[in-house]
């Protein structure tokens, strides 16, 4: 089988055209035939060795890049019966989803409904599991809540406006061009606003009478996280839950006690689906969602196993808007 891998850590460079075997499930694995592979930071993230000594993403090289996918049970270990050969089915945080087979731990797939394509499954069950476990188990957002979501126009950031829209929050969000945040708009934020080197947060603070937000939900990391502090209230909470800018390494907690006795929190997806029964839980949430038209998953681009270095490129530059996708089936 065809599959993308990497043997050392590096740029889009490293990434190799390999042919391989078909793996072969461990009796609590369940191989897939992939039909659509969800392309993300995490992905890039892997190739540039970030997760080299992480216990919570024990990935390590050589590795099958690929995080998210969705495809058709082939064939299940000996101990599974949560799902049988030809189960529609998509996963995430368990790589080897650029190519053509992959083994999953069963534990980590959610079965599909009918109404859900296999290419919005794979664009949404890492993003929408994402944003159900931050607004439902982190920030439990409500009804009256104020909320700050930057990176608006990305996939994350798309999902958590509408979610946090429909639990009845009122969203304010930035983004860093007038092009994404004409998609913010049109996912139902409330207040649009570019970052404008952090002056985000005076804005914030000016149009809620210089209370701030209840929470934060910060993914891009060193260039915003501590203007997203002046824009929390008292006693609220920031959630950075990604560092796509790069990480704040002299972050003291006094800073926190200054901004307003502030929570922070570093969440992780895979310690919020800890068992087969949530991880089906979210997903079900999430595709339902879909299916009702109340949730709308943009997949802005679409690759190939043949030109997924264009997709790793866009990521870095920022330029993708939405969710993209790689089709091998």
């Amino acid at each position: 089988m065809r599959a993308i891998r990497i043997e050392q850590y590096g740029g889009p460079e490293v990434l190799q055209r390999v042919e391989v075997a078909i793996p072969v499930p461990a009796a609590d694995e369940v191989l897939v035939r992939i039909a659509y592979a969800g392309i993300n930071f995490m992905d890039v993230h892997t190739r540039q060795g970030k997760y080299r000594n992480s216990r919570t993403y024990p990935v390590r090289i050589p590795c099958t890049l690929g995080m998210e996918g969705a495809g058709e049970v082939v064939e299940v270990g000996a101990q599974v019966t949560s799902c049988k050969p030809g189960d529609r089915v998509a996963w995430c945080i368990a790589w080897g989803a650029y190519a053509e087979y992959a083994v999953v731990p069963a534990a980590r797939l959610a079965r599909l409904p009918s109404a859900i394509p296999y290419d919005v499954a794979a664009a949404t069950i890492f993003q929408g599991s994402t944003a159900h476990y931050l607004l439902e188990d982190v920030a439990r957002i409500g009804e009256g809540d104020t909320c700050l979501v930057h990176a608006a126009s990305g996939g994350i950031g798309q999902l958590l406006v509408q979610l946090a829209k429909r639990r009845g929050a009122t969203v304010f969000a930035t983004t860093s061009s007038d092009a994404k945040a004409a998609v913010a708009r049109a996912h139902g934020a409330d207040h649009v606003m570019l970052y404008e080197d952090g002056r985000f947060a005076d804005r914030i603070r000016d149009a809620t009478a210089g209370r701030g937000v209840d929470v934060v939900f910060d993914a891009v990391g060193r260039t915003t996280l501590r203007d997203s502090f002046r824009a929390t209230k008292v006693r609220g909470l920031v959630v950075n839950y990604g560092s796509v800018s790069g990480s704040l390494n002299d972050l003291d907690p006094y800073e926190l006690g200054e901004a307003g006795s502030l929570f922070l929190t570093r969440p992780r997806l895979a310690d919020h689906l800890a068992d087969a029964q949530t991880v089906q839980r979210r997903a079900d949430d999430i595709f339902a969602a879909v299916a009702e038209g109340a949730l709308t998953v943009d997949i802005s681009d679409r690759y190939t196993l043949d030109n997924v270095e264009a997709a790793h490129a866009a990521l870095e530059e920022r330029r993708q808007l939405g969710k993209a996708v790689m089709q091998i089936g």
